[in-house]
């Protein structure tokens, strides 16, 4: 026996909680499928920007701003040869709608400041949410819940159910027992990238970087396996952001990210409305202890002389080159590297303009903020021995690695930067490579329905967020979050008319 929902959507992160918040306050009746035992997907681990044009906030701010300008600097961020694979009209209408999305949001009580400019965008349109992304999914799960919505964790969509041609439902396990939805108006795919799917990585993009792990590990492209098993599209593929070295998360928050203020409830709402009172040096210390729990180290380390080594106290890559550096740290014992800084590097990366990380225009991070706030991956000594028992590698392969680099670039054949020397050290690490997000998923129309290698809609199928990319290259902070729940919200629209 079958339970029957007008719309079955299969992921609760940010696209999908926003699909069923959107369905349930027009009178569907909506469940949310998610296979984790929470909810949240990669919208949850994020910082939380949303990128938005002709918003309130920049209306405040003496902003003017178009939808043509956004779109047009929206493909300023990826290179040529990516940008010109882009969607130009589905990004366009999703960028159109993106300002209805910030005032639905607002009107469920979430608050906001900026907007922060991000160039090469020609004003501000980076909207950051108060405290981060998992204010989004505190949000819609609250709408959903509030407007009658079911929502299973720890449920799998094993597959999709086809009757006449039709996409009618999904078997699925929840709980360890095989349960039947079936829906009336249709079932919506909402289940995040593929970043840590290394089957479908190496399919599409290649074999040497199966070993890279998506910095969600339940990103596995569930949404893409079933879109394609019924006979979807699958559009740049082969496209994703990254690989780059992350830090890896703090030991109880592997898997998770840092929540550093309430999400919900009244004082939420109250940080909220008082945001623009919060003296600057403070709101900056809440941002900085997010900024190094999950950002990446700047290239610029590597181009000043600084040198990565493994587990093993060895170097193993040319640290300037983009992606076999990552490749190769995916090669390493345990997939982990250690960046290595002498007293030089240290100076340098403890004062602006040079620094570790970034949010840009919101936070920088030195190497004092890590030493500081993230002692699981810096560590400081006085010479290489004790700085090598610190992560326990071999002091004595450091000593020869260093010694080496030095000869190589005091004879001039490997760099022009200076020696690695001086009476203080740091090692930055462990990081490892990931894929931050990819951009491939099911081709789709502005109704978001699922289409077929012919072009033609698969009947009651629909895809939003990154299982609905649809060809789109949404590079910059904030446009995923942006898409995600921008189609999320507008596939209620068109399943209620």
């Amino acid at each position: 026996m079958a339970t029957v929902f007008d719309v079955i959507i299969v992921g609760g992160g940010g696209s999908g909680l926003a699909a069923a918040a959107s369905c349930a306050e027009r009178q569907l009746s909506v469940v949310v499928l998610e296979k984790q035992p929470q909810l949240g997907g990669t919208t949850g681990i994020a910082v939380g920007s949303l990128t938005a044009n002709r918003t309130e906030l920049q209306r405040k701010s003496g902003i003017e701003d178009s939808v043509e300008a956004h779109a047009e600097d929206a493909g300023k961020f990826a290179t040529p040869e990516i940008e010109e694979r882009n969607n130009d009209s589905l990004r366009r209408y999703f960028l159109s709608h993106t300002a209805e999305t910030l005032n639905w949001l607002t009107e469920m009580g979430l608050n906001f400041h900026g907007p922060s400019p991000e160039p090469p965008n020609r004003v501000a349109r980076m909207h950051n949410v108060v405290p981060n992304a998992k204010a989004y999914i505190a949000a819609l799960q609250s709408k959903v819940i509030r407007h009658g919505g079911t929502i299973h964790c720890n449920a799998d969509v094993e597959r999709l159910i086809h009757e006449n041609g039709r996409v009618v439902g999904v078997d699925a396990v929840i709980s360890n027992q095989s349960v039947r939805f079936e829906a009336r108006r249709g079932v919506v795919l909402a289940a995040g990238d593929y970043a840590n799917s290394a089957e479908t990585i190496g399919r599409f993009k290649g074999e040497q970087y199966t070993a890279i792990e998506g910095i969600n590990p339940h990103a596995t492209g569930d949404g893409h396996r079933l879109a394609e098993d019924a006979g979807a599209k699958l559009v740049n593929m082969d496209i994703t952001y990254g690989p780059e070295l992350r830090f890896v998360a703090p030991p109880s928050r592997r898997g998770d990210f840092i929540q550093l203020l309430p999400s919900s409830g009244p004082m939420a709402k109250l940080m909220g409305r008082l945001l623009s009172y919060v003296p600057k040096p403070v709101m900056q210390s809440f941002i900085k202890r997010l900024l190094v729990t999950w950002q990446h180290p700047e290239n610029s380390l590597f181009d000043d002389g600084a040198i990565l080594v493994n587990q093993n106290g060895q170097r193993f890559c040319d640290e300037r080159t983009w992606p076999d550096r990552e490749i190769s740290v995916a090669q390493q014992p345990h997939k982990v590297a250690y960046i290595l800084l002498d007293q030089r590097l240290i100076d340098r990366y403890s004062k602006w303009p040079h620094f570790i990380s970034t949010a840009p225009e919101i936070a920088y991070a030195y190497v004092n903020d890590y030493l500081r706030l993230r002692r699981d991956v810096a560590v400081t000594a006085d010479s290489l021995d004790d700085l090598a028992r610190e992560r326990s590698i071999p002091a004595n392969v450091l000593t020869e690695t260093v010694a080496a680099e030095n000869h190589e670039r005091n004879a001039g054949k490997s760099s022009t930067v200076p020696a690695l020397e001086g009476n203080r050290w740091v090692l930055l690490g462990p990081v490892k490579a990931y894929f931050t997000t990819t951009e491939g998923g099911a081709a789709i129309n502005e109704q978001f329905e699922v289409l077929n290698k012919n072009d033609a809609p698969i009947p009651g199928l629909y895809a939003v967020g990154q299982n609905g990319l649809s060809g789109q290259i949404l590079w910059g902070h904030g446009l995923h979050i942006a898409w995600a729940i921008t189609s999320g919200r507008l596939i209620g629209e068109h399943l209620a008319s």
